[in-house]
Order: structure tokens, then sequence, then C-alpha cells
């Protein structure tokens, strides 16, 4: 079933499907049809590597989040017999060339990006970050700083949007689609579009009143008032979206089988309890893994890129 939002852009748009198309990259096998690259059944295919690279999604500074994982890796260095390696990657399109490459075995892909990644990069996702109740996801926000002379959606009309990046689901797409549906406008025509590349640099940037507003996962920006990187007070938020799927794991399709169980036991069974993966992410309500499924748990993102006429170009 689509949510509100989501049908709402679909009739916006012209487009009516039940589902977005979503095809894999010629490189890849789907035969049971669950939307991701199948294991290779060639064993020749299988990668088997002494050191598993894992990599956090680039939402926020890659050196805070090093000592944040560093738990968690030791407990998946347990689980799999390896040694693994924190990989701080600068950008959603390294981190997809990354794992196309073969150079990055194991990763959180933010929202938006994790269609690309598995259409181009033969991710696997298999998990997400929830609450203890098994609640999970975060929502879109416009926000904008006191004084801006923005006080509700439409006064963007004519003044600058800070977006994240193109890839982003709450950075860019799902807002740019929800401007033009709800509020009938257009990037480039009713506002001037910005790019701060990461979620961070956005809230920064609204809260140092370089940007008049931006478009950001409220996730983040929780966590970074938390840590007291910027102050409340000095942020309005003007429009809360829906909630969306949270940053999804996943593991690159080629992996042997086994390693693959390895690396999903590693998560699955991960104690929170005072681990420093705990202390930053409970600041946005999250306390434990839960699987998922990219065809299910993804079906609104893809409905958002279809509605938006997105194409998984892998180069």
């Amino acid at each position: 079933m689509k949510t509100m939002f989501a049908a709402m852009v679909m009739l916006a748009f012209g487009t009516i499907v039940a589902q977005a198309e979503f095809k894999l990259d010629s490189r890849y096998q789907d035969a049971d049809g669950d939307l991701i690259a199948d294991i290779p059944s060639d064993a020749g295919q299988l990668a088997d590597p002494d050191t598993i690279i894992f990599a956090y999604t680039p939402v926020e500074d890659p050196a805070v989040y090093a000592e944040v994982w560093e738990g968690f890796l030791k407990h998946m260095e347990e689980k799999t017999g390896k040694s693994v390696q924190f990989f701080p990657v600068q950008s959603n399109a390294a981190q997809i060339e990354a794992m196309r490459a073969g150079r990055l075995h194991v990763a959180g892909f933010n929202t938006g990006s994790n269609p690309l990644a598995v259409a181009c990069a033969g991710l696997r996702p298999f998990a997400m970050m929830a609450s203890a109740d098994d609640s999970f996801g975060y929502e879109m926000e416009i926000i904008t700083y006191p004084g801006s002379g923005i006080e509700k959606v439409e006064d963007i009309k004519g003044n600058k949007l800070a977006f994240t990046a193109e890839t982003s689901n709450s950075g860019f797409k799902a807002p740019s689609a929800l401007l033009k549906a709800e509020y009938n406008l257009v990037a480039g025509t009713d506002y001037e579009p910005l790019f701060s590349g990461k979620h961070d640099n956005s809230v920064l940037g609204v809260a140092n009143k370089d940007y008049p507003a931006a478009a950001v996962a409220n996730s983040v920006m929780a966590r970074m008032i938390e840590r007291d990187v910027v102050k409340s007070e000095q942020i309005i938020s003007i429009y809360k979206s829906q909630t969306f799927p949270t940053t999804g794991y996943g593991i690159a399709h080629n992996l042997t089988p086994e390693l693959q169980e390895k690396i999903k036991e590693a998560f699955f069974s991960f104690p929170w309890e005072g681990s420093k993966l705990q202390e930053e992410f409970s600041k946005s309500g999250e306390a434990k893994f839960i699987p998922i499924t990219f065809k299910d748990n993804w079906a609104v993102i893809r409905q958002i890129d279809e509605a938006s006429g997105v194409s998984y170009t892998c180069q």
C-alpha cells in the first residue's frame, strides 16, 4: 500500500504505479525476484577476504563515526574470524563505487542511495537500526534560522534552499518532489537550489546563517543537537514529512554465503548496552538492529524515485 505522501507525489507527477520499476545492472542476477543481486552460484565468482572493509554512510563526519563503530567492528571480528577495517567514505558516489569495485564488503547506505547501491553495486540490504519497540525511521524536515524571513514553506519562493546530494532521499529527492507536488515550487525556477554535500553541512549552514533554509534528515540533526554541535534555538523547522526508512545495512553480493551469514549474525547479536553505538544512536531513538528487506521496506523510496524521474544509471 502506498503512503499518502507517495500517492500524492505520484498523482502530481502523473504516475500511477503499484511499485516503481526497478532493475539491477546487467552484471547481477535476480532469479528469485527479491529485487537484490543473487549470491553467485559459481564458486569462482565468490570472495572470502581476509580483511572485511566496513563503511558507514557519509551523512556526518567520518572521524566521529570511526570511534562510534569501533566496538561493533571488534564484535564482527569475533563472529567472522576476520579482521574488520573502518573505511571513512566522503560521498555516496565513492561508497557505491568502492562496493562495485570490490573494495567495500559491508556498509550502511543512506535511504536515498540504497536503491542505487542495490542496482549498481550489488548491495544486499538486510538490517536497519530501530528503537526498542521495533519502530524505525526518520523524517525529512525543512529548517531555517530565527530571523531568516522564512516562516513557512511558501516563503522559500525566490530564496535559496540547501540540499545535500542528489542521491539523498531526505536531502534532495523527497523535498524536491514534495515542494513541486504540494507547493508548486520548482528548483531553479521558483527557488535556487544549493548542495552542501552532507546533512551535517546543511544543519551547520543553517545554524550559522550560511543557508537561509535546508532540507535535512531529522535523525542527523537530533544527534548533532545532542552532541552540542548546534543549539536547538539556532534552528526552526517549517516542515516535517512522513517517516522514511533509515540507513540500510547490507553486504556485497559476492561474499561467500557462509561469510554473509556470519556478518548478519554479528549485526543481530551485537550487545548494545553500554556500547558506543548506544551512546550515539540513542540520541535519535535507536537501540538495536532489526531485519529488513529491500523489496518491502524501500518500496516508498522507489516510488518517490519513479515519480521524480530518477534512473539508476551504472557507470
